[in-house]
């Protein structure tokens, strides 16, 4: 004769507590997993918010120098049309280099350098009549690229410096026929300009040639630092919400179901050792567990009609 599923599980050490105990394992791995699928969803919008903010603070470094290129390229303006016209009518045969553009371009630009030093304007020719605006090897390239293809008008890249990694904007300079007056031949260029800077450099210029390069630089290090100062701050706060969202979703799900289930678990293992006085099956809230303990109840009912059946008359 077999023995009774009652006492079964009446013989299984802790049969009655591991029963209990499946609604908090239940839940532990909801916690698991909601923690896993949060953990690679992270990853993902981690990735994409920190390439999202590198690129807006790239094309903000980008937009500024963009602003101090039109605002050099707006000092050169002003100077050929008002700063230029105004010196050569005292006719006094001195040669003021604040009448050339490039040099009152980038003599405005070293002003706002005393305050922000990584930042850079130059005037980079091949031959140049003022020395200090000579090419070096990294500008020359550049030169060489709009020389070679002359529908360039602009060349943006980025390069290592002492100070840190930079971003320069570049534009050709084109020789026009204001820049001849100076820089055809030394005996047509002004003796005043001979005079000051010799004639072994800044002569020979070709119209239409590109004779050099305008270029600014522009640090990158302070808005990559912003990027990712903002970046540490969304992650942080998104960590923030995930565990509030998981201490809120378990306490929900234990107080709507584990112990709504725990309590039923308590009563069917009373049951299942033949303890009809256990109590009736608690209600619960919600559809699903309510239809669960009426059918508990249901069970319990024809068990208890079974085992009267049983009892020797």
């Amino acid at each position: 004769m077999h023995d009774s599923p009652a006492k079964d599980s009446a013989r299984t050490p802790g049969g009655a507590a591991c029963f209990r105990d499946v609604p908090m394992k239940l839940l532990a791995k909801f916690s698991l997993i909601f923690t896993i699928v949060f953990g690679l969803g992270l990853a993902g919008a981690g990735y994409v918010f920190y390439d999202m903010l590198q690129r807006n603070a790239r094309e903000q470094v980008v937009y500024q120098a963009h602003l101090m290129m039109d605002s050099a390229m707006a000092t050169r303006k002003y100077t050929t049309a008002r700063i230029k016209p105004a010196l050569a009518a005292n006719h006094d045969g001195i040669f003021r280099p604040e009448s050339v553009p490039a040099f009152a371009a980038t003599e405005i630009f070293e002003g706002l350098r005393a305050n922000y030093p990584s930042y850079s304007y130059k005037e980079a020719t091949l031959n140049p009549t003022n020395l200090r605006d000579r090419a070096t090897d990294w500008e020359a390239d550049l030169i060489q690229k709009f020389r070679n293809d002359p529908k360039t008008r602009e060349i943006t890249g980025e390069r290592d410096t002492p100070t840190g990694r930079s971003l320069y904007l570049a534009r050709p300079i084109r020789v026009d026929a204001a820049c001849l007056e100076c820089h055809s031949t030394a005996a047509a260029a002004p003796a005043a300009l001979v005079a000051r800077y010799g004639s072994d450099n800044g002569f020979g210029w070709q119209p239409n040639e590109v004779a050099g390069a305008s270029i600014v630089s522009v640090p990158l290090a302070n808005a990559s630092e912003s990027a990712d100062s903002a970046f540490r701050t969304i992650m942080v706060w998104i960590v923030v919400v995930f565990l509030a969202a998981v201490l809120v979703v378990n306490a929900v799900v234990y107080l709507l179901v584990v112990r709504p289930i725990r309590r039923i678990a308590t009563v069917a293992d009373g049951l299942s050792v033949g303890n009809t006085d256990a109590g009736d099956f608690p209600p619960a809230s919600g559809p699903e567990l309510t239809a669960l303990t009426r059918s508990f109840n249901r069970m319990r009912t024809s068990l208890e009609k079974a085992m009267k059946l049983l009892e020797p008359t």
